[in-house]
């Protein structure tokens, strides 16, 4: 085993290969996304490295709506109505 791989740092993952089981050092996943005015969890936005989230289509990675993958769905909301208001 790599030293590099001595930290908890990487994710480990036991992994059955034909009759014995191995470790497998895998990177964690990134935080979860905030939403930029009042920083709570976003829904719809999923937890995914870069590499991962390259080969994922662009409509998975965020809701489909205004402000989708930046702000909340209440904030979103607020955001609309003072536009509308202003």
């Amino acid at each position: 085993m790599e030293l590099k791989h001595k930290n908890r740092t990487f994710r480990r993952v036991q992994v059955k290969l034909s009759n014995k089981v191995v470790t497998h050092y895998k990177k964690r996943n990134p935080a979860k996304a905030q939403c930029g005015e009042c920083g709570k969890e976003l829904h719809g936005v999923p937890r995914a490295r870069a590499v991962v989230m390259q080969n994922i289509p662009k409509t998975k990675k965020r809701p489909e709506r205004p402000y989708g993958g930046v702000l909340c769905s209440r904030c979103m909301r607020n955001k609309m109505i003072a536009k509308a208001r202003a």
